[in-house]
């Protein structure tokens, strides 16, 4: 037991059998499978009621796919944190109501994310409502002070004060945005979302002052773990803007949570590394757009986003989807060395997320190949 301790404190984990940590694993673990028996019997529902997305010729999908897995991403999420307040609450009043807020905005975002799926919503009518939930964020006092951003000059309040409220709405939004863009092939967003997840959940937890971060973290990452085992190609169901909003608004906002407020600025700095995939697609889609003359480029989509890319060099979703997990993985060890975590925690967190994710992958393919034996075809990966 003493061994397992000592490996513990090299990983940053202080008591393995403490309520803090024994609170994060439940919430993790209730998470994960809450979503993973959830989603069968949403999809068989999804399948009656017509929640689907019909094939054209930007989907990999050759017949109607459910398209509610978003819905129960937010499920299991939501019971996680639940039944985490229920284990240890959290002390802080202020902490508690700025909590609530991500929830709420989390909430609103899933909810308009459904209906566009289902619907179809315009471009503007989503963004009002990220940018409102992203004020939601700011009357909470969850905010990115400009002054605590590295590198950046020193300002006098009454230039800082506006000018933080108009990063913060744009870090929530365009990150929102950028995790949605990324939803192009199976197994691409939720991998990615579980690996930002775990990694900056696994960076939270070494300080004191991000305790309810780690727990939204846990929730999140679980959640996301458990849906990626019934989205790892063939998918069987997708996520939809429900899942994807839900993902990048959470992350962004997460971000931003902590009792030390002159620590929010720069704890941007990790996740602005671990999202550098969503981001940096994002941006080179958008300038590639308005180089070809198209004036709103959120509004046309094409093929050049990354996933897009790789999947035209490698013609295979399940090996697209392993190579931007990987990428991932790098962009999160690189942000946990600029915080300056330790080697070991690197080293033990990126392990944990790789063989998390290759026990969903071989549950999947396992899965799909029972199905294929019993009708007697072959993989069509």
């Amino acid at each position: 037991m003493e061994s397992l301790r000592s490996i513990a404190a090299q990983l940053g984990i202080a008591d393995l059998t403490g309520r803090g940590f024994l609170s994060v694993l439940i919430t993790f673990v209730s998470a994960g499978v809450f979503t993973w028996f959830f989603i069968p019997r949403l999809r068989d529902f999804a399948i009656q009621v017509g929640w689907a997305d019909q094939p054209n010729e930007r989907r990999l999908n050759k017949e109607p796919l459910p398209n509610a897995g978003g819905l129960a991403i937010y499920g299991g999420f939501i019971v996680s944190i639940i039944l985490a307040w229920a284990l240890r609450p959290i002390a802080v009043d202020i902490v508690n109501i700025q909590v609530l807020a991500i929830l709420l905005g989390a909430s609103m975002l899933v909810l308009v994310g459904f209906i566009d799926d289902q619907y179809g919503l315009s471009p503007v009518t989503r963004l009002l409502v990220q940018t409102l939930a992203a004020v939601l964020l700011l009357v909470n006092d969850l905010r990115i002070d400009f002054n605590a951003i590295p590198f950046l000059p020193v300002l006098p309040d009454a230039l800082n004060q506006p000018l933080s409220s108009v990063v913060t709405v744009l870090w929530v939004v365009g990150l929102t945005n950028a995790v949605n863009l990324l939803d192009g092939v199976d197994g691409v967003v939720g991998g990615v979302a579980f690996v930002a997840s775990f990694v900056l959940l696994a960076t939270a937890a070494q300080f004191p002052d991000r305790a309810a971060a780690v727990v939204l973290l846990a929730g999140l990452s679980g959640a996301a773990l458990g849906y990626l085992r019934h989205n790892f190609n063939p998918s069987r169901i997708i996520m939809g803007d429900a899942g994807s909003t839900l993902f990048g608004y959470t992350l962004a906002a997460v971000s931003l949570l902590g009792t030390l407020k002159f620590s929010a600025g720069a704890s941007l700095i990790v996740p602005l590394i671990v999202l550098a995939l969503p981001l940096v697609d994002t941006t080179q889609v958008v300038i590639g757009r308005l180089a070809r003359g198209i004036r709103n480029p959120l509004r046309h989509p094409d093929k050049t986003h990354i996933h897009h890319r790789v999947l035209a060099r490698t013609s295979s979703a399940r090996r697209t989807a392993v190579i931007l997990w990987l990428v991932a993985l790098a962009c999160g060890a690189v942000g946990m060395s600029l915080q300056g975590l330790r080697v070991q925690a690197i080293a033990g967190t990126i392990a944990a997320a790789m063989l998390c994710l290759l026990f969903v992958a071989y549950r999947r393919v396992r899965a799909r190949n029972l199905e294929l034996a019993q009708t007697g075809q072959g993989d069509d990966e």
